[in-house]
């Protein structure tokens, strides 16, 4: 099946299965289900085939194989990738293939991970329903005329459509959780740091971290051991000991942590009945497990939002500098007239302007202009140096917080998957999708994305766990313990391909 790491893990290592039967399933849902569900930007049949015809050829020489040989795995379009294109879902890096491979990317290949293709996700990164690529609208698998929600919408889609097992997304703000909620899947932000950013096309440098995606806590258990650990090449990595995630999951025991709940979170404005019942279902499931349940409070957590979307945008504004038609990206002839607007303009200058303006979407454009302002003279101390402050304010409800629990349980979303084009012209209420995640980004801890229930409309929705800098084990092993009590992460879309 499609639907387990572990499972296609032992039918390799058995000889019940090849790594080309896998590979070849893989593509043949992919064929399935892509006309409908658009989940990726770049499918690499031959290199996928090759790389499994490889790892067949080994096990059949008796040579050793790394833990991972022959699983399929789909990356989001934010990763540099060297043997296919890195577009970031934008028109400014529609023909781009890198020279080398993000350092999470290496990690996969070399622990012996086929990769299957490039994931569609919001250009750069920036949205919450992957309706703003240039590549087009991801539809999610349990109702295509719904959001698989972003940025990592084509990752999680990829998973829930049953094309791979596991993906690898991005979590600037709640990018990996999101859209795991909105597709019923297991979505993991680990601690800033824990795996490398080098080769990972920055949105917010600050807050972005990648990450895996799949059906189960063990399926993102699996994919965090092979992509964590330091990298000499990345400035914001963190040296410290990779622990065996597997391990911490075998035997999970509830009894005595103490998860604090934010009962506060759910009676906010806006928050749909089917979030109150599946976090008022996990807190009771947590309660028979033998955890110890303790109310608290996040100060800061009404300015999250707000904060995110100063910083976000200010480190935005100064990344994408970088693409302008001469350094990077696009180059847009701006030589044959035609635009009043860069009438009388210099060459070089007209050429940078319309080069952004044609290859940057509208989003895009929208946080530049937002992140420049707040960066500009007379406005940096009013906006972005207070971010800063609040953001430190809010790290500091964090630490305060671990002194107390062990684990915080809330919500990931305020809804389930809205339909498509309905919040796309409303920034403010796209913006909020991010209202329970982004807390995680700013104070750099781990958080995962849990399938918590089902709404009366049968799509999914999920709750959230929060943790300690570097405390990934806790996470996975109470995600676990949460799996073993309750159904959800075992429910399918209808007409889910995986054979």
């Amino acid at each position: 099946m499609l639907d387990s790491t572990s499972t296609i893990l032992e039918l390799l290592e058995s000889g019940d299965a090849t790594a080309k039967e896998v590979t070849e399933t893989a593509l043949r849902a992919i064929g399935a289900t892509e006309p409908t569900h658009k989940s990726y930007t770049h499918v690499s049949y031959d290199t996928a085939l090759a790389a499994a015809a490889k790892v067949d050829e080994d096990r059949k020489a008796g040579r050793p194989l790394p833990p991972l040989a022959g699983l399929p795995v789909a990356i989001k379009d934010v990763l540099c990738t060297s043997d296919m294109p890195t577009t970031c879902s934008s028109n400014m890096l529609r023909n781009f293939t890198p020279p080398y491979d993000a350092t999470v990317v290496a990690k996969l290949k070399q622990a012996g991970a086929i990769v299957i293709g490039k994931t569609n996700m919001d250009e750069f990164a920036m949205g919450a329903s992957t309706e703003t690529s240039a590549m087009g609208v991801t539809r999610n698998p349990w109702d295509t005329d719904r959001t698989p929600g972003g940025s990592s919408g084509g990752a999680a889609a990829a998973v829930a459509s049953g094309t791979v097992p596991l993906s690898i997304g991005t979590d600037t703000g709640g990018s990996i959780r999101q859209p795991a909620a909105f597709c019923g899947i297991t979505g993991l932000k680990p601690t800033y740091g824990r795996c490398s950013r080098y080769g990972l096309v920055a949105f917010a440098s600050s807050l972005d971290q990648a990450g895996p995606m799949g059906w189960a806590v063990s399926d993102v258990a699996i994919g965090l051991q092979a992509m964590a650990g330091y990298d000499p090449a990345d400035s914001t990595s963190v040296d410290h000991d990779v622990p065996d995630y597997r391990a911490a999951i075998t035997d999970p025991d509830m009894k005595g942590v103490r998860i604090g709940v934010l009962r506060g979170a759910v009676d906010q404005e806006g928050v749909t009945p089917a979030i109150r019942t599946a976090f008022a279902e996990a807190e009771k499931v947590y309660r028979d497990l033998g955890a110890e349940i303790v109310e608290i409070d996040l100060e800061h957590s009404p300015y999250w939002v707000p904060t995110y979307y100063v910083i976000a945008p200010c480190e935005a504004s100064s990344n994408l500098s970088r693409f302008d038609g001469a350094h990077y990206g696009y180059r847009h002839d701006a030589s044959d007239g035609g635009d009043v607007a860069l009438e009388n303009t210099q060459p070089l200058e007209a050429m940078y302007r319309s080069s952004r303006a044609a290859g940057f979407g509208s989003e895009v454009k929208r946080r530049i202009m937002v992140g420049t302002y707040a960066l500009s003279e007379g406005y940096y101390d009013a906006y972005y140096n207070q971010a800063l402050k609040v953001r430190r304010l809010i790290r500091g409800d964090y630490d305060a917080a671990f002194e107390k629990v062990d684990l915080i349980l809330g919500p990931v979303t305020p809804s389930p998957a809205f339909r498509i084009g309905e919040n796309i012209d409303d920034p403010i209420s796209m913006y909020l999708c991010d209202l329970f995640t982004v807390g995680a980004n700013l104070a750099g801890v781990p958080a995962i994305s849990l399938p918590g229930g089902i709404d009366d409309d049968g799509l999914p929705v999920g709750v959230q766990l929060q943790a300690p800098v570097m405390q990934e084990c806790k996470l996975l092993a109470a995600g676990a313990a949460f799996q073993s009590a309750t159904p959800h992460h075992q429910r399918r879309p209808e007409g889910f391909v995986a054979t």
